[in-house]
């Protein structure tokens, strides 16, 4: 079911600014894109197979700028490719863990997404993705 890590979400208050730091490491962005229902700006560096995800807020009400405010930057989530996402979900229920999305939804890179609550998984938010077909 889970194929890969995907990427690894990484909250930024400036996505310029954070590139800096990845351009000083050999590291360069891909590509930027607006997620207007998630209230972001993603960036996403490539390292090797996964990526990294730089999320910027775009409004004080998206879920990062709250992260953001609570936590700092850092860590937001960890990403898994998986081959069928309706089937992902529906095994995650049967097997009685929390989730946020009860079906998928769209997100950045061309993929649809739903997320795992933290309180199922020892603290971490996870994401499960499957590209548009």
């Amino acid at each position: 079911m889970i194929k890969k890590i995907s990427h690894i979400g990484i909250a930024v208050k400036s996505i310029e600014e954070a590139a800096k730091f990845y351009e000083k490491i050999g590291l360069k962005i891909e590509s930027i894109e607006e997620v207007p229902t998630q209230k972001l700006r993603v960036a996403f560096i490539p390292v090797g197979e996964a990526k990294i995800e730089l999320l910027e807020p775009t409004s004080e009400e998206s879920a990062v700028a709250k992260f953001i405010e609570k936590k700092g930057e850092g860590i937001q989530h960890i990403a898994f490719d998986v081959d069928d996402l309706s089937e992902a979900l529906a095994n995650n229920e049967k097997e009685g863990i929390q989730m946020i999305d009860k079906e998928p939804r769209p997100g950045a890179g061309g993929n649809e997404i739903a997320f795992l609550h933290p309180k199922s998984a020892f603290g971490v938010l996870y994401e499960f993705c499957k590209k548009k077909q």
